[in-house]
């Protein structure tokens, strides 16, 4: 294994310096979108204090498959972070969150617009107790606007973004992704926002700021040309299947055993070295074909001639020959596949780990890798208020 992996597999005794070290975030929030946020602060060395209602703490610890009353999902989301019980609907508690406030660079909620305004711990407020704070705010349709009143979750988001309706089979209805990618999204934006105006912090010796992230705009940010189409041609994009529209040949096929491949032969020189690989030497060198636009134009062709050839191949036959001949081409992984590959593990993108009930376990691993500064997992999600003690015992030290 070279030395750069070497550092990138470092396990969570490692004293290697992390990027985010001396970084504190309060997070104020739930679920996902505001969570997962402060979740990859976490995984490069912030301080993330979690502030969780008592009684039943963050919904997500019951959401998708538990153990023994746990959701790993929750063990997943949450490593790194500390929990702290506090009710924010009380002054005391209130109060708790302004003296974290005046301590903390960063924080991260998701609550409904106007509802931190409500406690008296909105922007204006808490900007006031720590000018430099930067703040990221996570809500369904932004902090202005005429929808931003309303409940927004992930799924209302991808279809207003744009995403839903574009998803799926053009003979049925539009689908999901399978996972909440608005939430995700949204998440990416923060964090982004918030190592920028860090930046500027440092660099520009500037103030703090909060950033404005809608779960809809975060959707509607990764949607291509699909209005510069519409807006300048009039053209809807619409379903479109497993195929890239526009773009050819780039598709899912079936396999002679009753698999899928996805193969990937969109750009120039790998057409032609697909057409080679699947005994097609004329398409290859058929100069109507040669670039992307007049392959679109016979797409149709060229999935039937693709997949006369895959249905006369076993998965494993087409993987092989078309990795001899350099096309991007690949099965589709279940989560089996993904705990059985040894591209995963050899990246060290599956940690080994135990929970407090015994649960043995993989879980992913941190995204990106830092050559010098890699993320870590320190801990698994903690238990509901397990660091309430060790973060308040702080603030009295603090005030001695």
């Amino acid at each position: 294994m070279d030395q750069a992996l070497n550092k990138i597999m470092k396990t969570s005794s490692d004293p290697t310096p992390m990027a985010l070290q001396g970084v504190r975030v309060l997070e104020l929030g739930s679920l996902i979108a505001g969570p997962y946020a402060s979740a990859l602060l976490a995984q490069f060395g912030a301080e993330v204090i979690k502030i969780e209602p008592a009684g039943s703490g963050d919904p997500l610890r019951k959401w998708r498959k538990l153990h023994e009353g746990t959701s790993l999902w929750w063990y997943v989301q949450s490593r790194n972070k500390k929990s702290v019980v506090l009710d924010l609907k009380s002054e005391e508690g209130r109060d708790v969150v302004r003296k974290l406030v005046a301590e903390c660079d960063i924080v991260i909620e998701n609550f409904r617009p106007g509802t931190l305004e409500n406690w008296g711990l909105g922007w204006e407020a808490l900007s006031k107790i720590n000018p430099k704070l930067i703040m990221v705010r996570i809500s369904g349709y932004g902090q202005t606007g005429p929808r931003r009143d309303m409940p927004g979750f992930a799924a209302i988001a991808e279809s207003m973004g744009g995403l839903r309706y574009v998803t799926g089979f053009p003979d049925r209805p539009p689908v999901r992704s399978g996972v909440s990618i608005g939430d995700t999204l949204a998440s990416l934006y923060g964090v982004i926002g918030a190592l920028m105006a860090m930046h500027h912090l440092k660099v520009n010796n500037g103030s703090g700021q909060f950033i404005d992230v809608a779960l809809y705009e975060a959707v509607f940010a990764v949607m291509e040309s699909l209005v510069p189409e519409y807006s300048g041609l009039g053209f809807v994009r619409e379903r479109s299947g497993a195929s890239l529209p526009g773009i050819s040949p780039s598709n899912t096929y079936h396999c002679a055993d009753g698999k899928h491949v996805v193969i990937a032969g969109n750009g120039d020189a790998l057409f032609r070295r697909l057409m080679q690989s699947i005994g097609r030497p004329d398409l290859a060198d058929d100069p109507a074909l040669a670039q992307n636009d007049g392959r679109v134009l016979r797409n149709a062709e060229l999935d039937e001639v693709i997949s006369a050839w895959t249905q006369q191949n076993t998965i494993d036959d087409v993987v092989r020959i078309l990795e001899q001949a350099e096309v991007p081409v690949g099965k589709i992984y279940t989560a089996e596949d993904i705990c059985d590959d040894p591209h995963y593990a050899a990246r060290g993108m599956l940690e080994e780990h135990v929970t407090p009930s015994g649960l043995k376990m993989k879980i992913p691993g941190i995204v990106p890798k830092l050559s010098a500064t890699p993320g870590r997992t320190r801990w698994l999600g903690p238990a509901l208020g397990a660091h309430t003690e060790e973060v308040l015992a702080s603030l009295k030290e603090d005030r001695a």
